[in-house]
């Protein structure tokens, strides 16, 4: 999802009154205040507003039906399975979230442009709601080539309950478990989640990030959003809090991943299957913020090698990244530009790998999918190309939630020794806040 910069540079201007604010002036204010995820999820979903489409024509991918069924099962509470016993042991599945139904798009925008952790506007709280109103139509137009909606939150609740079931087996001591939801840009929202998680008078709550790499800008967000609640209420948790903040290296991650990919290689020709070359697809990001010491980078390196020695090396790899938009330095090759490359190199057998996502989204179905196994691929020549299946419902997956979960209550520890280190060049002063609100968390009874 992805670009608020497309329509920062655009030379036009916002009159409310006798107000006007030239857009290409926030530029510079825009990069110095964005969060990483965010700013990818504003880009893909405003990138395809700017552009005229036509893609009537584009065949529905194997993924819409799933997507489809989002809107007959809607669930706006935070929990994904009901439980009359009063839960000892809280587990908040931390998500950006996405739209389920097109009537969700316009709420979705709002919230990602009122967000000032992701960027600062002039008159923010006028501006938000006239770019939400304006780019609802395309945008909804978008989400209907996938379905009508995101299957995320689904797919959430279904990792979510595999999750507990095993919990309440392996960990009778913490049990009852029970999971909730918590998105930062759609129902159900984080605070939301934390509201109910006090009500229900949860003992111990787990902060877990559903990112297996760390970034500031997603995991870092969610965090922070926890913090702010509790802040802005100006009380202290009743329930004692931890977190599970980083796993890209988990041995079920990894053959869960490994187990997809060998599937799907197993689709291509025989003579074919040992010349296919993998792309491991990660969300790009800018140089700034890498620079600043991101750790993003490094972990989902640590992921592609995992997963690649657990396949014995069998193909040639390269880990590229997506979602770059605007002039700036980002973290490269980009997919889209690594796929047309290796087709002009005689290299027309792709495997794409989403490797920095468990559930499939707007951009699995949609950039993957759509823009880069359709509809690029056509134009490049590409002889075959697939996508390997994301973690969606696979039993393994539920199995791997639940040892992270085991093995970090059984730790005693409130979180990994890298969250308590801020990025060197951190220019967030709520990153170094949230951090001390969940450390000092070590102290409550």
């Amino acid at each position: 999802m992805g670009a608020v910069l497309d329509f920062i540079l655009c030379k036009r201007r916002c009159r409310k009154g006798s107000q006007s604010v030239r857009l290409e002036e926030t530029e510079g204010m825009f990069r110095s205040h964005t969060n990483m995820a965010a700013f990818r999820a504003a880009h893909r979903l405003l990138a395809h507003i700017l552009r005229n489409e036509n893609s009537a024509g584009l065949v529905k991918h194997r993924w819409s039906s799933s997507a489809a069924s989002v809107a007959n099962n809607r669930d706006p509470k935070p929990h994904a399975q009901p439980d009359k016993r009063k839960p000892k042991t809280g587990i908040l599945m931390l998500n950006m979230g996405g739209p389920e139904t097109l009537d969700d798009v316009h709420d979705f925008l709002l919230r990602l442009f009122l967000d000032k952790d992701l960027m600062t506007l002039p008159a923010q709280s006028k501006l938000a709601p006239f770019i939400a109103k304006r780019r609802k139509p395309k945008i909804q137009e978008q989400y209907s080539k996938i379905g009508g909606g995101s299957p995320i939150k689904k797919w959430t609740d279904q990792q979510g309950e595999g999750m507990v079931k095993l919990l309440d087996k392996l960990s009778p001591a913490t049990a009852p478990h029970k999971c909730y939801i918590g998105f930062r840009y759609v129902r159900p929202l984080t605070e939301a989640a934390i509201e109910e998680m006090e009500r229900d008078g949860v003992e111990r709550a787990i902060a877990f990030t559903q990112y297996p790499q760390f970034s500031c800008s997603t995991t870092g967000s969610s965090l922070n959003a926890i913090y702010r609640y509790y802040n802005a209420k100006g009380v202290q948790p009743k329930m004692k809090w931890s977190v599970i903040d980083r796993w890209p290296t988990h041995p079920l991650l990894i053959q869960c991943f490994a187990d997809h990919i060998q599937k799907e290689l197993n689709m291509f020709p025989a003579d074919k299957r040992g010349d296919v070359v993998i792309l491991f697809s990660a969300h790009s990001l800018p140089m700034s913020v890498v620079n600043r010491g991101d750790p993003y980078p490094q972990e989902v390196g640590a992921t592609v090698q995992k997963v690649m020695d657990r396949l014995g090396y069998s193909n040639p790899y390269r880990l590229v990244w997506q979602s770059k938009v605007g002039p700036m330095a980002w973290l490269g090759p980009q997919t889209d530009e690594s796929i047309k490359g290796l087709c002009q190199r005689g290299k027309k057998n792709i495997l794409l790998v989403p490797i920095a996502f468990t559930s499939d989204h707007i951009e699995t179905l949609y950039e993957l999918d759509i823009e880069y196994a359709q509809v690029l691929a056509n134009e490049c020549g590409v002889e075959n190309i697939r996508r390997s299946e994301s973690l969606n419902g696979n039993p393994l997956f539920s199995k791997a939630l639940a040892d992270l979960v085991l093995s970090h209550v059984k730790s005693n520890e409130i979180c990994s020794k890298q969250l308590t280190l801020r990025c060197p060049m951190c220019v967030n002063p709520v990153c170094g806040e949230a951090r001390s609100f969940f450390t000092k968390q070590q102290h409550q009874n």
